[in-house]
Order: C-alpha cells, then sequence, then structure tokens
C-alpha cells in the first residue's frame, strides 16, 4: 500500500452553507410562485456558488458548453481526444418524426409541482396536464385497535409452524387501500383546416434533455411553424410558444378539458385572455365528495402582430386569429395543504392562486426572460454531471433524423453507447422535472398521469419503487432533488407513529408498503404477501444516513435524520421479539410479493424473520450508531438497546442450492424467476454484504441472481443491474443494460416483460418510473463504488463495450465529487474534490489490485493518473 500526502493549500473560501439549509433558504419549503425582480446577481446564483458550483452558462450553450461540477476538472492527453469528440455525438434529444399515437409517444415536462405530456397534433395539439397535490381523499385515520389482536394470533401461528393459516389471519391487520394520484387535465389547441394536409417529410418532434424544452416543427404550405414548451421553476408555469416563418399565420382555438371537470369559462377584455378551469378530486376511492381536493388551472394568451385578434368562444374557449406569435402560460393550484389538514379547512382558493400568478408573469416577463430564468435554474442542476461512452467505434450512433424508437430497436445489434448515455442523463432530467425542494416526493409515474385511477394508484410505494426513484439523486449529484422525500419522512413519521402505537403496541413510528399523498402509514388493504410489511418506514430512512454520507451536512444529520432515525429504531426493538436460537427475530414477516410452499405443502407468504427484515434492521442499526458516535449520543439509553440487540439479529443463511436463503427457513417456492430481489437488499442498496468483507455471502448472492434469472420488469432489471455492479461482474451488468432496450408495442404488451416505450419511458408494463429513476444510479454504480473509507474505481465497467469513456460530476460518499476517464477499457485518469468545509478527507483508492492512501484537502483538485499517482493539484 502506498501513502501519498499532499501539503495543505490555503484558499479563502465562499461562505459554505449546507444543502438542507439551502434548500430552506431558496423555497422556504414552497415552490417559489414567481421570481423576484432579477438583482446583478441572482439569489439562485448566490446559492450556487456558495454551494461551489459557479454560475450556469449562457443559454444555448448545447452540450459543448458544460458547467458547473461537470466542468470542474479536465481530462490530459489521450482522455482529452474523447473530449475532442463530442461535437460529433448525437445530442442529447429524443427525437420522432411523428405526433404521438400513444401517450407513452408524448414528450414529459415538468418542474417538479407542473407536468404536461406534449403530443404534438399538428391539426390538434393536446398537452395532458398535471399537477402532483391532485389526490383523491382526505386525511385519514390510520390506525386499526383490533390489529393487536389479530398480531397476537398470527404469531401463534407462526411460532406452530402454520404458515398458511397464520398467512389467512394476517389479512386482519389490513387496513385500507391508499389513495389514487390524480389527472388535471388537457390543453387543446385546433388549428384551422390547412394544417391537415401538413408536409409529413418536414415534421419533428424532440425533448432537449440539456435545455428540458420540446419542440415540434412542421410545414404547411411552405410555411414553417415552430412549437416551444418548457415549465418553469422559477416562474412555476407551463409555457407554450406558437410561431411561424410568415406574419400572421397562427390561428387557433384553445381549450382546457378534465376528466374531473367542474366549470370553465374564459375571459377576455383589454388587460387578460384568460382560460380558467375548476374541478374538485374525488374526496373518497368511491365516490365524488364536497370535502375532496378542489383545484383550478389558469391558461393566459399573448400574441403579437397587428392583425391579432383574441375571443372568446361559446364563453369558455379562446380564439385566436392573424397572430405573428402566441404565447400560452398556464398554472394550476389546489387546495391541498399538508397531509393533515382537510382540503375544505386549508383557507386556499386554487382560482386566485393560479390567476395571482399568471399576473405576476404576463406583467412583468416576456417569453425570453422566462426562459432564460428557467434554463439558469435548470441547467444548473442539470450540467453538475455528464457520461461520455464509446465503443471504440467512430459510429455517429443516433445522428441525422433516425428517431429514439429507431435507436432503441437496433441496439440489440449496434450496442449504441451514446443511446446508453441518453437514457442515463434521461433519468437525470426526469428527476430534475418531477421531484424539486418543496413538490410533493416522486410517485409511481413521477408526476405524469393522464388517468383517475392510474396502475396501482400512482402511488408511492415503500418496497422497492420510492427508493429506487432517489438512487441517482446522490451519485449522480442531484442532491437537492431528494429534498421531498425528506419532507414525506417526516409526514409518515406522524402518522406512522399512531399506527406504531394503537396497531402493535409499540414505541416510534412505522410505515408499510402502500402510501399516497396523505401519508398513509397503515398496512393497505389486500393479501398478506405485499400488505403486511412493516419495513417501508425503515427501508426509507436509510436514505437519511445516505444523505449525509454523501454531503456531510452535520446539520442535516442532527435536526432532520437523527431524529427520524430514531423514532424508526425505537419501533423497530419493539418489534423484535425474542426467537429461535436466542435471536431477536420479526414476526410477522414477509419477503414482499413473494410466497412460499411451507412444510406441509400448503402455499403461504407470513413466517418469520425474512432475510430482507433482518438486512433492513442491520443497516438502520448500523446507522444510527454511527450517527450518534458523529452527533455525541452513543451514550443515549437508544443507542445502547440497539448495540445490545446487533449480535442477537440472525445472520445471513445459505440454502442448500448454494443460493441467499429468502426466509429465516429453506423454503421451497413455486416462482423461481420472481422479480422482486428483497432478500439481496444487504447487497444493494444495503453494504452489509461485499465482495470483500463477507466473500461466502457475496458467492451465494451471485447464486441468487443466476437462480432469479435476467428477465422481469424495468424496474427488477435495474436492482439487478446494481446489484451485478456490486459483485464487480461487468458482464452481468451489461446484459441487463441489454435486457432493458427492448422496444414496448403499448398495443401488444407483456406482464412484467420489462423494456422502453417510444419516448424512454421504461415499462413494467405498464410504465412506472421507477426503473427511469434508478438507471443513473446503476450505471454510477459500474463506474464507482464508494464507502466512508474507499473508492473503487470502475469496478463492473464492461471493458469491450464502453471501451472509451468519462464520467464527470458524480459523487461519492465523503462529500467528494469524482471524475474519471478510461481509454481501452483502462484507467487513464481521474479528478477527485471535496465540497465541504472538513479540513480533510482520507480516502484509500483502488483499482485492479493497487491501493493507495490519499489526503484530499479542500479547494483543490486532485488528478491521479492509471496508476494512483498524484500528477497534478489545482486550485478549484
Amino acid at each position: 500500500m502506498t501513502a501519498l500526502s499532499l501539503p495543505f493549500v490555503s484558499i479563502t473560501f465562499i461562505l459554505f452553507l449546507s444543502a438542507s439549509f439551502t434548500g430552506s433558504l431558496y423555497l422556504s419549503g414552497l415552490p417559489r410562485r414567481r421570481g423576484l425582480p432579477t438583482p446583478a446577481l441572482s439569489l439562485q446564483t448566490q446559492l450556487r456558488i456558495s454551494d461551489g458550483v459557479p454560475p450556469a452558462a449562457p443559454a444555448g450553450g448545447g452540450r459543448t458548453g458544460l458547467a458547473a461540477e461537470a466542468n470542474y476538472w479536465d481530462p490530459t492527453a489521450a482522455a482529452a481526444e474523447l473530449e475532442a469528440q463530442e461535437s460529433k455525438r448525437p445530442p442529447l434529444k429524443v427525437r420522432f418524426r411523428e405526433p404521438a399515437k400513444h401517450w407513452t409517444d408524448a414528450l414529459p415536462i415538468g418542474n417538479g409541482r407542473l407536468g404536461a405530456m406534449v403530443w404534438g397534433g399538428v391539426a390538434i395539439e393536446t398537452l395532458q396536464l398535471n399537477e402532483d397535490t391532485l389526490w383523491t381523499g382526505t386525511p385519514g385515520n390510520y390506525t386499526n385497535p383490533d390489529a393487536r389482536r389479530a398480531l397476537s394470533a398470527v404469531r401463534k401461528l407462526v411460532e406452530d409452524g402454520q404458515f398458511a393459516e397464520a398467512t389467512q389471519e394476517a389479512t386482519h391487520l389490513s387496513g385500507l387501500s391508499s389513495n389514487a394520484y390524480q389527472l388535471l387535465g388537457d390543453v387543446s389547441i385546433e388549428f384551422n383546416g390547412s394544417h391537415l394536409s401538413y408536409d409529413g417529410g418536414s415534421y419533428t418532434r424532440e425533448l432537449d434533455l440539456d435545455t428540458a424544452t420540446a419542440t415540434v416543427k412542421y410545414s404547411v404550405n411552405n410555411v414553417r411553424f415552430t412549437r416551444e414548451y418548457f415549465v418553469s421553476h422559477p416562474d412555476q408555469v407551463i409555457v407554450m410558444k406558437y410561431s411561424s416563418s410568415r406574419d400572421g399565420s397562427i390561428s387557433f382555438t384553445a381549450s382546457l378539458n378534465s376528466k374531473l371537470y367542474i366549470d370553465s369559462y374564459a375571459v377576455v377584455n383589454s388587460t387578460t385572455n384568460h382560460l380558467v378551469l375548476r374541478g374538485r378530486c374525488p374526496g373518497s376511492r368511491t365516490a365524488q365528495s364536497s370535502e375532496g381536493i378542489r383545484f383550478a388551472a389558469v391558461l393566459d394568451v399573448q400574441v403579437g402582430g397587428k392583425d391579432a385578434v383574441v375571443n372568446t368562444l361559446d364563453g369558455k374557449k379562446l380564439s385566436v386569429k392573424n397572430s405573428n406569435w402566441a404565447v400560452l402560460v398556464l398554472d394550476a393550484s389546489s387546495s391541498f395543504s399538508n397531509p393533515f389538514t382537510e382540503p375544505s379547512e386549508s383557507g386556499k382558493d386554487p382560482t386566485a392562486a393560479a390567476i395571482h400568478n399568471i399576473g405576476l408573469v404576463r406583467r412583468s416577463s416576456s417569453y425570453a426572460e422566462l426562459l432564460a430564468r428557467h434554463l439558469d435554474d435548470y441547467q444548473a442542476l442539470f450540467r453538475r454531471a455528464s457520461i461520455q461512452l464509446s465503443d471504440g467505434a467512430s459510429s455517429s450512433g443516433g445522428a441525422g433524423n433516425v428517431t429514439t424508437a429507431e435507436r432503441v430497436g437496433s441496439f440489440r445489434d449496434d450496442e449504441d453507447p451514446s443511446l446508453v448515455e441518453l437514457l442515463f442523463q434521461y433519468g437525470r432530467y426526469l428527476l430534475i422535472t418531477s421531484s424539486r425542494p418543496g413538490t410533493q416526493v416522486a410517485n409511481l409515474q413521477g408526476i405524469w398521469n393522464k388517468d383517475i385511477y392510474p396502475p396501482w394508484d400512482g402511488a408511492p410505494h415503500l418496497n422497492i419503487n420510492l427508493q429506487m426513484n432517489y438512487w441517482a439523486s446522490l451519485s449522480c449529484n442531484l442532491r437537492e432533488c431528494q429534498e421531498p422525500l425528506f419532507d414525506y419522512i417526516s409526514s409518515l413519521s406522524v402518522n406512522g407513529q399512531k399506527t406504531a402505537k394503537v396497531n402493535y403496541g409499540a414505541d416510534g413510528w412505522v410505515a408499510h408498503q402502500v402510501s399516497d399523498i396523505w401519508a398513509k402509514t397503515s398496512p393497505d388493504q389486500g393479501d398478506a404477501v405485499w400488505a403486511i410489511w412493516p419495513m417501508g418506514g425503515a427501508w426509507l430512512c436509510t436514505h437519511l444516513w445516505e444523505h449525509y454520507t454523501y454531503t456531510m451536512d452535520t446539520d442535516f444529520l442532527e435536526f432532520k435524520a437523527y431524529p427520524l432515525m430514531e423514532g424508526c429504531t425505537s419501533f423497530l426493538l419493539d418489534w423484535l421479539i425474542q426467537g429461535r436460537d436466542g435471536y431477536l427475530e420479526t414476526n410477522p414477516s414477509t419477503s414482499p410479493e413473494n410466497t412460499f410452499t411451507a412444510p406441509d405443502g400448503k402455499l403461504a407468504s407470513v413466517s418469520y424473520s425474512s432475510t430482507m427484515d433482518m438486512a433492513i434492521i442491520k443497516e438502520v442499526f448500523s446507522a444510527i450508531v454511527s450517527a450518534a458516535e458523529i452527533l455525541g449520543k452513543k451514550e443515549d439509553a437508544i443507542i445502547k438497546r440497539v448495540v445490545a440487540a446487533q449480535p442477537r439479529l440472525p445472520p445471513y443463511r445459505v440454502s442448500k442450492d448454494g443460493s441467499l436463503m429468502e426466509w429465516a427457513e429453506d423454503f421451497v417456492y413455486p416462482e423461481t424467476h420472481h422479480r422482486h430481489l428483497s432478500h439481496l437488499f444487504g447487497l444493494f442498496p444495503g453494504h452489509t454484504i461485499t465482495v470483500e468483507q463477507t466473500p461466502n455471502l457475496s458467492t451465494a448472492a451471485n447464486c441468487t441472481l443466476h437462480k432469479r434469472g435476467e428477465d422481469g420488469p424495468g424496474w427488477s432489471t435495474v436492482w439487478k443491474m446494481a446489484l451485478w455492479a456490486r459483485l464487480q461482474s461487468s458482464d452481468n451488468a451489461y446484459r441487463m443494460v441489454q435486457q432493458l432496450f427492448n422496444l414496448v408495442n403499448p398495443d401488444n404488451e407483456g406482464d412484467y416483460a420489462g423494456g422502453l416505450y417510444s419516448n424512454l419511458f421504461m415499462a413494467h408494463p405498464p410504465f412506472q418510473i421507477d426503473a427511469n429513476l434508478g438507471f443513473p444510479g446503476a450505471v454510477a454504480e459500474m463506474i464507482v463504488q464508494s464507502t466512508m473509507q474507499d473508492i473503487h474505481l470502475l469496478p463492473a465497467l464492461p471493458r469491450d463495450k464502453w471501451v472509451n469513456g468519462c464520467a464527470k460530476g458524480l459523487r461519492v460518499r465523503g462529500g467528494l465529487t469524482i471524475s474519471i476517464c478510461w481509454t481501452k477499457g483502462d484507467l487513464h485518469e481521474l479528478g477527485l474534490w471535496s465540497n465541504h468545509h472538513r479540513s480533510t478527507n482520507i480516502r484509500t483508492l483502488h483499482y485492479r489490485g493497487n491501493i493507495v492512501t490519499a489526503n484530499i484537502y479542500p479547494g483543490s483538485i486532485y488528478t491521479f493518473n492509471m496508476k494512483l499517482e498524484c500528477v497534478r493539484k489545482q486550485s478549484i
């Protein structure tokens, strides 16, 4: 082992603001309804500088204008040749040559709170709309006084080995169903009849990931029409611009519609061209109710040109004629206040709120100003990280007029690495556009939904899906996007405290498998195989600790994370009971959504101490002990209880066939290729199974993955990617990448088959966003892995598939950022720097048996060569 220690170089620092403080200062816990008049240095820019990120490049920079952390470090020599090829690579765009035929052909845009799907119809354009607080229901009672009797009965049946009977009895532990995410409605833009005969060869529709804008272009009778769309986070509006190459040629009729429609009206006068839609979500799943969430959408139309005219049509539509251009701005609002307040008592007037914000935008902002603020805000996040992959050939990939769907369809033949880049950045784009500070947590479909009752209600599912939504937030440098998750965990802890006390007689707080906007924490209604699983809150708490390990934000750890972890730990300590062989056990226990054949030959799902239960508990206990050490709380009573309990938790067990046991007993289970990988939690995202520390368990995990097989829905495939990466198996990890690139036909999609729709939404089928959002995190695991002490470089790089490449601006634990380049499958060089105020960061670098200890001081970027020798040091 080689020790490397470089002298400290003094540097003056701008005031450091922690991620949590930045979020509260930036938005005060709420979406900013309207930007303040922009001073010479905007608040956004001040905050980015304080966080060590320079202002974004000017608008229109494209991929060659990467700013922020992705460009802190520049490679030298051979690695720089990759950068020189950047202009030849396909742009980060999702492309179509025709309007959408299915919802999964439409292009998603959003700002975390507002979302839209752009269909791009020529004669009739449709934007399908969402607002993240539109849900059925009202605050609920998530307790069941009868559950404690059922709990005793279930435990006795499990103790007696009557697992099928325990499974049946466990249904008495269940509660009410979760509520459902709703859709807002549609903007419909109907053009005149000439558009029916547009030039089909002139049509393009694309989503630019670098600018978070969608565009539609086509020609009618030699007139070129252009539509531009984006959703502004600073101004909290959806913006649409329609223009053409000939003055006076923009004419259309605009309307707002909703399946939850109550009423709509148009207002046209000397100062206003408005469409207003008002509606209400059902107050329960089964019926309309006056107590449901009320909402409103307001569409403003501005036009240009001396002959432009705007009129009302039927009192509910706006007619635009002879305009040179038109800019439409839409806002929506609801009466939702928080999970604990009845919508009828919130005091919010959705219509007044939306009209007010639209009025501010109309009076003070041009389209150019709206776009500039949008780009400044979005690119400050998106441009922090980049990835470039090459197979060593000179292929131009998706250049020219090739559609994204065609690229997906040909991937099995050409294995175009630039398409992997696109999917990587698409996941980061979708996270930014569906989860921002102050918004609701990204649900099962992010924010995009076309149905009154979407698949699985669009609800947050806590047994993998919600957690996977945020796998990329830390490693892929989007830490602020995780803030809604922490707000959500806080709400769950309030209701979960009641559920724990009433249902189980336990202290602390608990959350089960399915939740909703009302922070539901009780078991859902349904079969025990999926409903009876009280580990959802515990899994979420591991995200709190991970956030600290990546940011080193002790204020976040002390004031946000630790109290939530402490409450969760209190429940887990009470939930554990004295069991067999002196071990503590969980009873009842399930392995999410999977069943087994009991010794008596009956099918069951309820037993005791499933491997996933124990893996999560071990992870939470380890995290809170580490946190207590940092915060000076290791003598607290609860920490002493945890330390006493840790050695009494059952160990991992290996089954007769060499795989990791999924339950405490070596049950036979009928579905060998089940989609869930629950018992491998300790390998990923957990840390209790590692190649270095537990080689025997790693071998068992390898056997388990082979046993599970390669087929499955998108999220399962992405989880397998990350698991194979942790096992440092590049070939198997890459096979999972290949498995994803299967073009799905919405008219003929198979259950649990995975794949990609034409707009790159990943399929279960149907669509779930978890795989999209998890994919960048899984790719990052293939390129770099870290602990608080170690950084493993290129641990699962498919050397013959991604022959050359660079990944810039990725984050690793310990508050460090890394950029890394490789050529011909071998490490070329890497840059490493610290983003927090600690005086030093001692890290051990690992690459193919070469191990080096490095001291990383803040304020400097350290460059290491392929031998892990520090060859350059420069100031940030």
